[in-house]
């Protein structure tokens, strides 16, 4: 195929929204992240102990983040939530 072809292409511009959608959901996530590891710091420092389900939405939201690089990437097809379901932290 020629570079004019794969300009025109319809799926790879709808690929490219995708994309710029989940840019701004790593973001996201990304922030979200770093807000349970500064709240499970100082659960440790004031209790002594983590909080588990912060514990369990850490991974998830980690195993999110690894869901939109491999899309980003280009390593699935297969676009992550809100398109599929979210990570349940058993992978």
């Amino acid at each position: 195929m020629s570079a004019e072809t794969n300009l025109k292409d319809s799926n790879t511009w709808k690929r490219i929204l995708y994309m710029l959608l989940f840019v701004l959901a790593y973001s996201v996530a990304e922030f979200v992240l770093m807000t349970i590891a500064i709240v499970q710091v100082l659960f440790k420092l004031i209790t002594g102990d983590i909080n588990d389900n912060l514990q369990i939405l850490g991974k998830q939201t980690a195993l999110y983040i690894y869901d939109v690089m491999l899309f980003l990437t280009f390593n699935t097809e297969e676009k992550p939530f809100p398109f599929s379901a979210w990570p349940d932290g058993k992978k």
